[in-house]
């Protein structure tokens, strides 16, 4: 299980990587940061569960558009280079909001669920909580016995976990990942990030194909 402690740069991210338009405009760097920050700050707000400054959201905008520039170390080598990959399918990508499912019911729910699957990544935000799973039947039922619970479901997907030696700088991961996938015409469902890996979420029929794509780029 992996808990993510979501940032204001982790939320800016996760955005950016999957609204196409945004992220096209911050690559060609055709896009005012001021402007982005006042329109996506509401979510970043309810992502995050408080209040926060414009300035920050402008601070984390600019830097993930500067991690968009090319190096020279780049060109030599791979961002990517010593990473591991694990791909997964048949995947179903379930969002609880807090107001539905109470501090209480949410950890029954997770004990319960930790009894039946060991392999899964959960996300706790402020406000909510993401579960990424094996799209089996057993799991749903369980989700589905508690009772009030609205539960979205998107499912048809894969994950794809990248993780980075910890020797290894990280900070460009995101968006290279995002352009090797988008320039390839692989659109992202989402993305999530935590303290050790990033987690790609994408359609299960494009999986194959960005799994190998994001191979070559490691042996590279």
């Amino acid at each position: 299980m992996r808990l993510a402690s979501l940032s204001v740069p982790d939320v800016v991210r996760e955005i950016v990587t999957r609204n196409r338009s945004i992220y096209d405009c911050m690559k060609m760097d055709v896009i005012n940061y001021t402007a982005l920050a006042v329109k996506i700050q509401p979510e970043v707000e309810r992502l995050l569960g408080n209040p926060i400054n414009l300035n920050t959201i402008v601070v984390a905008i600019k830097r993930y558009a500067d991690s968009f520039e090319i190096k020279e170390d780049v060109k030599e080598q791979s961002v990517l280079k010593n990473a591991r990959l694990s791909l997964t399918d048949g995947i179903l990508d379930v969002s609880f909001s807090l107001d539905e499912i109470g501090e209480q019911e949410t950890m029954n729910l997770m004990n319960k669920f930790s009894e039946l699957k060991s392999d899964y990544e959960f996300f706790r935000l402020t406000d909510s909580f993401r579960l990424l799973t094996e799209d089996l039947v057993d799991v749903r039922q369980l989700i589905e016995s508690f009772p009030g619970v609205k539960n979205f479901f998107n499912t048809g997907l894969a994950k794809i976990k990248i993780r980075i030696p910890q020797d290894q700088n990280r900070s460009d991961v995101v968006s290279y990942v995002a352009e090797i996938l988008h320039s390839n015409g692989i659109e992202l469902i989402n993305a999530y990030f935590s303290q050790d890996d990033i987690v790609v979420a994408l359609n299960e029929k494009n999986a194959s194909r960005a799994y190998e794509l994001l191979r070559a780029e490691i042996s590279r």
